[in-house]
């Protein structure tokens, strides 16, 4: 028994150290400040000459982390970013109304993208991933390493979050905590409407041809 443990604890110790010091995940750049909120737990900045931009966040695809998936792949398109773990009780509540928002709004130009976090057990939100039924794709980041794109101020150890990008991939909105589909649905129409939806058709979500190293054990 003490013989498994240490492996599976000697497994999870190299996983996590892929992950902080690979290519699995890209952070440069950036002009977004996090600002305490005082207890807030919904902040909205606005006008849109107040929002700053994040780092360039990049990571390995949960469901196949030989390829690569990035806000960038979403030009021209509001971007739903949530923070999520399959061990963490509210973010299985809210997985439902995430789903729901992102189908009624992504013909209007909506992508959605996960950020798992602090399951260096890849198998089980990619087992969470397809029995509940999740559309749009997550990046595997076990680490918090991705998360620093977010600015070193945002408290990523509150999980859930969730933080919508505008068109322009500015930060527009922050819910720290569980969010519900009536809270996010109209935040991310009225981000929507803010400008033209583009020309071109949206990505695939989650499709690049970027191949990334894997951790293993």
């Amino acid at each position: 028994m003490r013989a498994r443990l240490a492996v599976g604890v000697l497994a999870a110790a190299l996983v996590l150290s892929g992950c902080s010091s690979g290519s699995d995940a890209v952070v440069q750049g950036g002009s977004f400040q996090f600002v305490s909120p005082g207890g807030k737990t919904e902040i909205s900045y606005d006008p849109p000459s107040s929002r700053g931009t994040i780092g360039t966040l990049s990571g390995p695809d949960l469901l196949d982390p030989t390829r690569s998936v990035s806000v960038d792949d979403f030009a021209g398109q509001v971007v739903v970013l949530n923070i999520w773990g399959q061990w963490c009780a509210p973010c299985r509540v809210e997985t439902p109304e995430l789903e729901d928002v992102y189908t009624a709004t992504q013909a209007s130009g909506v992508a959605f993208l996960g950020l798992n976090v602090k399951d260096p057990n890849i198998s089980a939100p990619q087992d969470y991933v397809r029995d509940t039924g999740i559309t749009y794709p997550s990046i595997w980041d076990p680490s918090y390493r991705t998360l620093v794109a977010l600015g070193g101020d945002f408290p990523t150890s509150t999980t859930p979050s969730t933080v919508v990008l505008d068109r322009e991939h500015r930060v527009a909105q922050i819910f720290i905590g569980r969010v519900t589909a009536a809270q996010l649905r109209p935040v991310v129409e009225r981000l929507a409407a803010e400008s033209p939806a583009p020309s071109q058709s949206p990505p695939t979500t989650g499709a690049s041809s970027t191949t990334v190293p894997v951790p293993t054990s």
